[in-house]
């Protein structure tokens, strides 16, 4: 158990230890910009089209579980009321 633990330690610091570090382009002024924008869109629609479809599907399951929520309570109070 105990060279074990021990291997796993020395796999675990080496991993850690020659890992390569990614540099990521910083995007946030171009998205600060993007919705900071005045040009009469929503805040949340300014993502683009994978944010209108996001909104669009969000808002249908919404409705759907809304109204079928009141479909099934009258369905509920109908089969009380017999």
């Amino acid at each position: 158990v105990y060279l074990l633990f021990q291997g796993l330690h020395q796999i675990s610091r080496r991993t850690i230890s020659t890992a390569s570090r990614r540099q990521f382009e910083n995007r946030v002024p171009e998205k600060q910009k993007l919705f900071q924008e005045d040009n009469g869109i929503p805040v949340h629609l300014k993502g683009g089209i994978m944010d209108a479809l996001l909104y669009r599907v969000t808002m249908g399951l919404t409705v759907f579980g809304k109204a079928n929520t009141k479909i099934f309570m009258l369905w509920y109070d109908f089969r009380r009321a017999n």
